[in-house]
């Protein structure tokens, strides 16, 4: 069996066995020695573009340290997002916490263009009020501003809810910061079998739980639109098979376990569907099933591979990966299947492809200059952008708003988790004390908080 890297390292082997392999390359992937997994993230690159915010750290009031310094947080979101330049607070003249205290000529003095105030009150064991204010300095005048009343276990959730807010003020687009991850890590207890689990965190890689747990390898989770289910592929049996699972209420279902190939699930825009991989023909074919009637609808008729589908936003339409002309490209048909369009030319290996939120680009992974890389094209004029420099990037998927895009990379041997801005500005690493991380995927937006 080839290893990962000897796979894409290669790059001599015809796709007609790329549905296969692609299952055993994320097998190999995640069978790197694995343990605990702590989070740390590290910024790999970044410029001081984007408007300049100051960000001042939020007032303490209560007992003891504040479990959870909620402005950092906010600090944090805004700059990985490749749109804020976030000041140095080394270089504030002052600290206001109040509307009153705010002096603007101080922030004009360091080019500042917006400003965000706040605190963290206690009102009683474990119950909190967050208030904080956005403000324009040039204007001189509050932008926006909200008070939240919430338990311990919120405060990350609203300083992400705090940064979307400040994010979609200034922009004018939406945040994505009260989105969530998902993502498959293997972890090898000493003396005791491989653990493979399927991992849910906030879209930082914050506040992990568990959603799968299996002895046998587990990949392609892949979000409905209303973020409650993920479809994902599962071995066990030494088989693959298509399940869906409930994020929040554990239940699980098959989905699919035909003969041969079952992998790459894909949820239709209104959720009523699934685009999936199967061979159950004899060759591997994208087909579409009813999820209320199991119908399953066949919608490529070629003797080469076709897999890795994705929809658009619309739903009108699918990407996938198919080697056609021979090498693995990107291609695009009507959702309800027919003649193909090839969208990527340039390289001998495209694949993994799926939709900016917007509909007008796609993410993919591109063979360039020996190394496996994450590229972006736009539609319209089918120009293509590299956006990572690592050699062994993959499974590229776009935050809700289209501006990030979290993807898997290799240090030193061992699989994490990465993004970058859509523009390529900003890169960070999110890496796990111990861990192999591989496969991320997306959240759609959820539904706002209540408190």
């Amino acid at each position: 069996m080839l290893s990962g890297k000897e796979y894409k390292r290669s790059g001599r082997m015809a796709l007609k066995q790329l549905s296969l392999l692609l299952l055993i390359f994320s097998i190999n992937l995640l069978l790197a020695p694995a343990g605990h997994a702590v989070l740390t993230i590290e910024i790999t690159r970044g410029v001081d573009v984007g408007t300049p915010i100051a960000i001042v750290p939020f007032s303490w009031e209560g007992a003891g340290k504040p479990p959870q310094i909620v402005s950092d947080v906010i600090e944090a979101d805004l700059a990985r997002s490749g749109r804020f330049a976030v000041m140095p607070r080394k270089d504030f003249i002052s600290m206001p916490h109040e509307d009153k205290e705010i002096v603007f000529k101080d922030w004009r003095i360091l080019k500042a263009e917006a400003l965000v105030i706040g605190s963290v009150r206690q009102l009683a064991p474990g119950k909190f009020q967050v208030q904080f204010r956005l403000y324009d300095i040039y204007k001189e005048s509050q932008i926006a501003g909200f008070r939240y009343t919430i338990g311990t276990d919120m405060l990350r959730s609203v300083a992400h809810q705090i940064s979307d807010i400040i994010y979609e003020k200034i922009t004018g687009e939406p945040g994505a910061f009260s989105t969530r991850i998902a993502y498959i890590t293997r972890e090898e207890p000493s003396g005791v079998m491989p653990v493979f689990k399927l991992q849910v965190s906030d879209s930082d890689g914050v506040n992990s739980q568990t959603v799968v747990r299996s002895t046998e390898p587990l990949m392609s989770p892949a979000w409905s639109p209303d973020g409650n289910r993920l479809a994902y592929v599962s071995f066990e049996d030494k088989r693959s098979k298509v399940y869906l699972q409930s994020v929040t209420a554990g239940r699980r279902e098959l989905i699919a376990e035909f003969t041969g190939i079952n992998s790459a699930p894909a949820w239709s825009p209104d959720g009523t569907r699934l685009a999936l991989t199967l061979s159950r023909d004899g060759n591997a074919e994208i087909y579409t099933l009813l999820l209320k009637t199991h119908e399953l609808k066949r919608l490529t008729h070629d003797p080469a591979i076709d897999t890795e589908p994705s929809w658009s936003p619309d739903g009108s339409q699918i990407i996938f990966t198919s080697d056609r002309a021979g090498t693995p490209q990107i291609y695009r048909m009507s959702g309800s299947g027919g003649a193909a369009e090839r969208l990527t030319f340039e390289g001998d290996y495209n694949a993994r492809a799926s939709y900016a939120a917007d509909g007008k680009s796609i993410t993919f992974v591109s063979r360039q200059q020996g190394g496996f890389r994450i590229a972006i094209m736009r539609l319209d004029n089918k120009t293509t952008q590299i956006l990572t420099e690592t050699s062994l990037d993959e499974s590229p998927s776009f935050a809700p708003n289209g501006r990030m895009i979290m993807y898997a990379t290799e240090v030193r041997g061992r699989g994490v988790l990465a993004s970058v801005s859509a523009d390529g500005r900003v890169r960070q690493l999110l890496k796990f004390e111990e861990g192999d991380i591989r496969e991320p995927a997306w959240s759609p937006y959820k539904r706002e908080l209540q408190y």
